[in-house]
């Protein structure tokens, strides 16, 4: 099963494809970001932002998106910017008939790292090990990306839960 993990943002959204099974290890298939100019309207952002959507849903194919639901910002436009570009988000991927997942950040952390209130930096670290990766995804928008679709394979039940499950091994 493939899932594709999406961290949303205007300026930068980070995501992750992640393919797990029982009992073989998950496995990174890409991850990145999709960056947008900030110099340019609101409208030509979310309009890249379903572009690159597009692009990442045609050429991976997932069998489900999972996205991080909104979160209560201190600065109400950051939220609601942050609004429509989960919403671009969900459009693209609804367009595609491609299943919907939303998860809080509190509960990505909690599946990847064990702690609800966990750092970006564990996050990442957490992510590499899991995955038998070098080093975290960067920028930490990419590794979160990641830490979203491992979230889903782990509730959906396509891998177990701790290390030596996510790994594949006994």
């Amino acid at each position: 099963m493939k899932i594709l993990g999406i961290d949303p943002g205007v300026a930068t959204v980070g995501y992750g494809v992640v393919a797990g099974d029982p009992g073989r290890p998950a496995q990174l298939i890409e991850c990145g970001v999709l960056r947008t100019d900030p110099k340019t309207p609101l409208a030509e952002r979310l309009h890249s932002i379903h572009l690159g959507m597009t692009d990442l849903l045609a050429r991976h194919q997932p069998d489900a998106v999972a996205v991080e639901s909104i979160f209560n910002s201190k600065n109400v436009r950051t939220t609601v910017v942050l609004g429509h570009a989960r919403g671009v988000i969900l459009l693209t991927a609804e367009q595609a008939h491609i299943p919907i997942a939303e998860y809080a950040p509190a509960t990505v952390k909690q599946a990847v790292v064990g702690r609800g209130r966990a750092a970006k930096a564990q996050v990442g670290y957490m992510v590499a090990q899991l995955l038998r990766l070098r080093s975290a995804p960067t920028p930490s928008d990419a590794a979160d990306g990641v830490a979203l679709a491992l979230t889903h394979l782990l509730r959906i039940g396509r891998i177990q839960p701790g290390r030596s499950a996510l790994l594949g091994t006994r």
